[in-house]
């Protein structure tokens, strides 16, 4: 069902200081920031060879990643996202398998302006998921 490793999505205190670092430390290319008010964040991607890291920063008081930023003020990891090619059949099938699917259950547009769903970390060894829909892998 799963595809390829999408992006590995790290949560930052300091979105322009990260990009700066992967930018200027290690030498990758990396996006400008985008705002993703659906999401409740503004997201820079770091492009390597074989996938990407999501730089990810609380856009405004109320989003989701803000909690996570309260415990962990130096940022960490907060999920991984694989690709699938039929969002609605993976759900369907993880449903069936009695994983949560976060949220209503429906697909969101994500940063990629794909459809996405976030999958409850008690379900996978304590990781956050996130499936993204992709036309190939």
């Amino acid at each position: 069902m799963i595809g390829r490793l999408n992006h590995v999505a790290i949560v930052v205190p300091d979105l322009e200081a990260a990009a700066t670092l992967y930018r200027n430390t290690l030498g990758a290319v990396v996006s400008e920031p985008v705002p993703v008010p659906e999401q409740g964040v503004t997201t820079i991607f770091v492009e390597l060879p074989n996938s990407k890291i999501e730089l990810l920063h609380p856009l405004g008081d109320h989003s989701p990643v803000a909690a996570f930023l309260e415990r962990n003020p130096r940022g960490g990891t907060h999920h991984i996202c694989y690709e699938v090619r039929d969002i609605r059949a993976a759900i369907e099938h993880l449903r069936a398998e009695g994983v949560e699917v976060i949220g209503d259950g429906k697909p969101s547009i994500g940063a990629h302006g794909l459809p996405v769903v976030f999958l409850h970390p008690r379900d996978f060894c304590g990781t956050l998921i996130e499936l993204e829909e992709v036309a190939s892998q």
